[in-house]
């Protein structure tokens, strides 16, 4: 099952909530394809390197040992990617309201971990890009603490992928990436307040930028090769460790827009559309 947002004639948007996922991949919710405003798509489905990535997910590649992310999970004592019976599911239980939707999240095992209430909508549809707002409230119900950690954190070095998780298409690879406080691949497992992609199309003479921003600060996970991948991870360096009844909150905006943002323009942007708003 799936809603789509449509802007000006174009599908902008779909979100599927209820996906017909191999365990393995570790189901999930997803957005794809998701367009610019000229109808060029900047996301990838099912990639043949990685199956499980789908778009623009909300993903965490290593819960207190269990997989929310999909595929195999980084092993330690193998210095490796192993397949473990340890791919989890995060279920959409119902909308609340419009944009508002009641999610849980079961280990492989059956057990119920994770209460989310996920809130999203298209914003600031301008004349060239839109925007794209996610918050979440994910509530421990496990009974004891549960720990976000990456590939990093159990030992693989700059792979701390964790959290919102977006993968580009193929024409993507070698994209240019400027954030806040630097520029390039260089960024992956740097602070930055936001982050922006861009890539160049197939078939069709443009490109496409995508502008990232968390509320929180982010360390980001960045690939230009030999995928594009943006990802503000939430346990890069170091794990997450949520208490038993504690809630975590998230939010994110990604700006969607036709043509390759330079530097000042994506400062302007930024400026004129602070997030979280009245910051």
């Amino acid at each position: 099952m799936e809603l789509t947002f449509v802007e000006r004639g174009v599908e902008i948007l779909r979100y599927v909530h209820r996906p017909d996922t191999p365990v393995f991949e570790s189901p999930k919710p997803y957005f794809h394809p998701i367009r610019t405003l000229a109808g060029d798509v900047v996301s990838a489905y099912r990639p043949h390197d990685h199956r499980w990535h789908r778009g623009l997910q909300l993903t965490v590649s290593d819960l207190s040992g269990e997989n929310f992310w999909g595929g195999g999970s980084y092993v330690r004592e193998a210095a490796g990617y192993v397949d473990l019976p340890n791919n989890g599911t995060m279920r959409h239980e119902e909308f609340l309201a419009p944009g508002v939707e009641r999610l849980t999240w079961h280990t492989r095992g059956g057990e119920h971990w994770v209460d989310e209430v996920r809130t999203f909508g298209v914003r600031d549809v301008l004349e060239d890009s839109w925007a794209l707002e996610l918050s979440t409230a994910i509530t421990n119900v496990r009974g004891k603490d549960l720990v976000f950690g990456s590939p990093t954190t159990n030992g693989r070095p700059m792979a701390g992928y964790c959290g919102l998780f977006w993968r580009g298409p193929r024409s993507f690879e070698h994209g240019r990436v400027i954030a806040e406080s630097g520029e390039g691949p260089e960024m992956m497992g740097e602070e930055s307040a936001w982050l922006a992609y861009t890539g160049h199309h197939d078939e069709v003479d443009r490109s496409s930028t995508l502008l990232f921003q968390s509320a929180l600060p982010a360390v980001w996970f960045v690939r230009t090769t030999p995928f594009a991948a943006v990802n503000p991870s939430i346990a890069f360096h170091r794990e997450l460790v949520l208490p038993p009844g504690a809630t975590l909150r998230l939010g994110y905006r990604m700006v969607v827009a036709t043509g390759a943002w330079d530097r000042p323009r994506l400062e302007a942007y930024v400026g004129e559309h602070p997030y979280p708003e009245g910051t």
